[in-house]
């Protein structure tokens, strides 16, 4: 064989080996959802790279039969081809055996340089960049190359899928999708600048839904605007003035007692009409849902749906009222700080090392702002002020603190009982251990 056939062989065999790695990189690296784009945009091969990740066992058999063997056609014919002119070129300079001996080398070295470049290192990065797109180039050929091989594939493939179940291996890819693999594809995308930081957040807020109770995000039972059945006009109307919500809870002698809410629309067409208002007239009052505390944030938006409403009641065990959520709350968690309600914000960052935070603030938020994992004894409550009752085992007094995972919780403002300020500072070295005050 001479020089320029042995050159042109080698060649050929880097390109076929080539051919495999795009193959191998392509089809592990692809995207189903960016392959089921390419279905729907009329792309048939897409659909054949799909059904090859279900079974990928006979592509892969092939992949490795062709590697195999023309890297091994590649030392014979590189050896036997460049070895004869290496030796050649240095016998005037050494000795014959030596000369022989060091082409051998030179030949080698530049035969596996160039099947390490052009025929795995350069394909494969070009199957990482473009993996979808050159996976359906190379779908047809493949096809063809696992029908021509078939003897040998099923051989092959029918041994590792033994030696697989021998060694209690999966033999077939997981493409389940989860939350977790959603949330963190946003990441990598806001990290990316893709999506913004606000849109990744408003994302992992919908994803929590399914975890976060609808007690973090009602209006706590002390803020409850309610009208009393038989309350007279007068305090109706002043009521309304003095804090003007779109529903209002009816209740018959005391809170816990709810036998409807109203909507304000009623009441302002009333007034509008110059006619008196009186919670007596059952037809103001509208069925109101009642929900327990226990439920999360997903749960109640389905009762939400199933009966037409946006007000829900929210009672505890006892049947005792802790608060009221509406539809409206529900969509602010998820929002975030995109849209806003137009009360003070629960969390305040004074400064690098500092924030202010409301003692109602749900203790999922507070995780978020501090960047924190967890608190100890998660499952015993909801709120900022219920962290620190829990860590101090007593209603918490003014100046009391906790100190955990490197931050320090002090409570500046106490108003009968409840918390009202709790100052957050990060400690200059974290704290290894809970530790109260």
């Amino acid at each position: 064989m001479s020089l320029l056939e042995s050159l042109l062989t080698i060649v050929l065999l880097i390109a076929a080996s080539s051919f495999f790695s795009i193959a191998e990189i392509s089809l592990a690296a692809s995207r189903k959802l960016r392959l089921r784009q390419m279905v729907d945009e009329g792309d048939a091969r897409a659909g054949l790279v799909i059904r090859t990740q279900e079974q990928p066992g006979e592509y892969f058999t092939v992949v490795q039969i062709g590697v195999n063997a023309v890297a091994i056609l590649g030392g014979v014919v590189g050896e036997g081809a460049l070895t004869p002119y290496f030796s050649g070129w240095l016998t005037p300079w050494l000795a014959p055996e030596t000369a022989a001996t060091v082409g051998f080398l030179a030949s080698f070295v530049l035969i596996t340089s160039l099947f390490i470049l052009l025929a795995d290192l350069l394909p494969k990065r070009l199957s990482m960049a473009e993996p979808e797109r050159l996976a359906v180039l190379v779908s047809r050929p493949m096809q063809w190359l696992t029908a021509l091989f078939k003897p040998l594939v099923w051989l092959f493939n029918w041994l590792a899928n033994r030696l697989a179940a021998l060694l209690g291996l999966p033999t077939v890819r997981d493409d389940r999708v989860t939350s977790d693999d959603i949330l963190a594809l946003m990441e990598a995308g806001a990290r990316a600048g893709v999506l913004a930081a606000r849109e990744q957040q408003v994302i992992t807020n919908v994803f929590e839904l399914d975890s976060r109770t609808v007690a973090s995000a009602m209006t706590q039972r002390d803020r409850i605007a309610y009208f009393l059945r038989d309350d007279p006009d007068t305090v109706i109307r002043a009521r309304i003035a003095a804090e003007p919500f779109s529903t209002y809870p009816v209740c018959d002698g005391d809170i816990d007692h709810v036998v409807g809410y109203v909507d304000a629309k009623d009441l302002f067409q009333r007034v509008l009409n110059n006619q008196a208002l009186s919670l007596a007239d059952d037809a103001l009052l509208r069925k109101v849902l009642i929900v327990p505390d226990r439920l999360t944030l997903a749960e109640v938006l389905e009762q939400f749906r199933l009966v037409h409403e946006d007000f829900a009641v929210i009672v505890n065990e006892y049947s005792l009222v802790v608060g009221v959520v509406t539809l409206n709350d529900v969509m602010s968690t998820v929002m975030g700080g995109l849209v806003g309600p137009t009360d003070e914000e629960q969390i305040v960052r004074r400064d690098e090392n500092s924030w202010l935070i409301d003692g109602v603030t749900p203790i999922e938020d507070v995780l978020h702002a501090l960047q924190l994992d967890a608190l100890p004894h998660a499952e015993e409550y909801e709120t900022l002020a219920g962290f620190l009752m829990v860590m101090l085992r007593r209603v918490p007094r003014r100046t009391d603190s906790v100190t955990f995972g490197g931050y320090k919780f002090e409570v500046l403002d106490v108003d009968s009982y409840r918390i009202d300020q709790v100052m957050v500072s990060r400690l200059p070295q974290e704290a290894t251990t809970p530790q109260t005050v």
